[in-house]
């Protein structure tokens, strides 16, 4: 029999898988695969984890943006309200100051009007005495009363 380089391959090939399976190596190989199938299988339930926690921490971002928002424009109405409020007691006050000094003009100007009256009436209490005075002293006969009447009254006024 002739042996070729072929056969003695063979045989060193399969003196060298029984020294492996006689050292065990098929059961560190798989060992080694079921490791980094569990390490795997790990990796991706706490990729999984992080998943649902990013997505529940987005979630909760998104509900405090929306209470913000609802805050914000709770805060602009609040602030309008305030607003219209402060304008209508400034429209008010302005009116209440406008009613008070209208009033109190009004006021003045009738005491003004009462007291030119006053005046009057006393110049024309102070032209009558004197026409009375005149006509007593030079006496009633001959005398136009009426016409020396109004021209003191008239000398008086102006």
């Amino acid at each position: 029999m002739h042996f070729d380089a072929e056969v003695f391959v063979a045989i060193g090939f399969g003196i060298f898988v029984c020294v492996l399976l006689y050292v065990g190596a098929h059961k560190k190989l798989a060992a080694a695969l079921d490791a980094r199938v569990i390490r795997i299988k790990s990796e991706l339930a706490e990729a999984e984890r992080l998943r649902s926690e990013a997505e529940s921490l987005f979630a909760s971002f998104e509900k405090k943006r929306e209470e913000a928002e609802e805050e914000a424009k709770a805060i602009v109405a609040q602030a309008k309200s305030e607003a219209e409020l402060l304008a209508t007691e400034a429209r008010q006050r302005l009116e209440d100051y406008i009613t008070r000094r209208t009033k109190q003009v009004e006021d003045k100007i009738a005491q003004a009007e009462a007291q030119a009256a006053a005046e009057v009436r006393a110049s024309a209490a102070d032209a009558a005495v004197k026409v009375a005075e005149a006509v007593l002293r030079k006496g009633v006969a001959g005398t136009d009363f009426v016409s020396a009447g109004i021209a003191d009254v008239k000398s008086l006024a102006h």
